[in-house]
């Protein structure tokens, strides 16, 4: 592994070098190229030759590399050794640490979500919340993914995470111990009226087929007909598209799913209903989506396609607008490009980027004691430095005026708990599916 990680930097320095020796050929493939690409071998030349501190050639490369991806969107990434081992562990969803997605937000490490059940979670660190210090060392403006790298670690071992959290004055700390992340990507349970609910916490691999034996479990529970299910997505941060289709295929016997959209004509791929699975598996079963703002990509996806088809009502709030597609482009047998390649639509060919799914029951998490200032401070992709743009071009109005005031929605935090209600959403939705009937649900105008 060292090895090849010389023989990477070395290949990766002789190639900016030999710039000046190949603008021709350069010109080739983009006449500006050569002397956008002379200023930056002229500032490796300075920097080398002036630098307060000699610095080695990997280092510099390594920067020019990230800032490149960096001035992109917040998405794209160089990844190499244990960064692109990470990401396929992600994707495999088994991994060892605390159970966070996060991003990098004008500096600060910001938690989109914690993923349900895990060490992060079960420590009360929620979406929003910004971490400045990890045992004690201010990690405000740093590298996340070296942030990342230490909350990772061995099963059983703690660290202290410094919490600033929107609401309270001052910031907390909180020691989370270390697990072995085996994330049940699908749980699911059943209610009071048959009523099933499916709760997917991330797209890991095989997700649509967990989801298939979920939905044939709470049948096997359940005394007599199933009267309504549903399907759990927030704080769920997305994954694998190939699940997210898997996913809506199961609810959809016809039509579009989704279409990735690139740069070119010849790289739009479309993804239709009946390739996955057939049929809709619980047709004539009304069926609820629920999304919040830490609902992204995979999520957005699924939501989008059964909401555009009409085959279910989206309930919750805004989902967090990530409408770009990443694919893994190899740089070697240890290094990857993780680089936005696509867009995404809607079966209606609306994209969701910056603005997100907007649900068609706004329902605010009223059991959350902070939501009136967490709502203020909310951060979705469309706050993100350097984000796409969606190309319909939304008014900052329009994405920021998510809810009015409702009277449905007037308890406090104190109250519902007084009631016994520790999850207001999901509350709501089971309410709405015992109250009623399958076309007034599932077939909203």
């Amino acid at each position: 592994m060292k090895i090849a990680g010389l023989l990477r930097s070395a290949a990766l320095v002789t190639a900016v070098a030999l710039v000046p020796a190949t603008t021709a050929s350069m010109a080739q493939i983009d006449g500006r190229a050569g002397p956008e690409f002379a200023k930056l071998f002229a500032t490796y030349q300075r920097v080398k030759a002036s630098y307060v501190e000699d610095v080695s050639d990997e280092k510099l490369v390594r920067g020019a590399i990230d800032g490149m991806l960096a001035a992109l969107d917040p998405h794209s990434a160089y990844l190499d050794g244990s960064d692109l081992e990470r990401l396929n562990t992600l994707i495999d969803g088994n991994y060892s640490g605390l159970g966070l997605s996060v991003v990098m937000e004008d500096g600060a490490v910001k938690v989109v979500s914690p993923f349900k059940g895990s060490p992060a979670d079960k420590a009360g660190v929620k979406a929003g919340d910004y971490i400045t210090h990890l045992d004690g060392e201010l990690i405000y403006g740093g590298d996340l993914d070296e942030a990342v790298a230490r909350m990772r670690g061995k099963a059983g071992t703690s660290i202290e995470l410094t919490i600033f959290r929107t609401g309270r004055e001052e910031p907390f700390e909180v020691a989370v111990t270390r697990g072995v992340i085996e994330l049940e990507p699908v749980t699911h349970e059943l209610a009071a009226g048959n009523i099933g609910i499916i709760t997917v916490n991330e797209f890991s691999a095989d997700v649509g087929a967990d989801v298939f034996r979920a939905w044939a479990n709470i049948r096997e529970e359940a005394t007599g007909r199933v009267s309504g299910l549903v399907l759990d997505l927030r704080a769920n941060p997305g994954g694998s598209l190939d699940e997210a289709v898997a996913l809506s295929d199961l609810f959809l016997d016809s039509g579009r799913i989704v279409s990735q959209r690139g740069r070119a004509r010849g790289e739009t791929l479309l993804y239709d209903a009946e390739t996955v699975f057939r049929g809709d598996m619980a047709e004539g079963v009304p069926l609820i989506v629920l999304i919040d703002a830490g609902s992204a990509s995979a999520s957005e996806i699924v939501a989008g396609a059964l909401q555009d088809h009409r085959r279910a009502l989206v309930m919750g709030e805004r989902s967090f607008g990530k409408g770009s597609v990443q694919s893994l482009l190899p740089l070697g047998p240890n290094a990857a490009l993780k680089l936005t390649t696509a867009r995404y639509y809607t079966p209606k060919g609306n994209s969701v980027q910056e603005g997100g799914i907007k649900p068609d029951i706004a329902v605010p998490q009223l059991s959350d004691p902070d939501l009136a200032l967490r709502q203020k401070y909310l951060t979705r992709e469309s706050d993100l430095r350097g984000h796409l743009i969606n190309e319909i071009g939304i008014e900052d109005e329009e994405l920021e005026n998510d809810a009015v005031k409702d009277p449905r929605f007037q308890l406090t935090a104190e109250e519902l708990e007084e009631k016994g209600i520790e999850d207001f959403q999901l509350h709501y939705a089971l309410e709405t599916l015992r109250r009623t009937t399958k076309s007034s649900v599932a077939l909203r105008d």
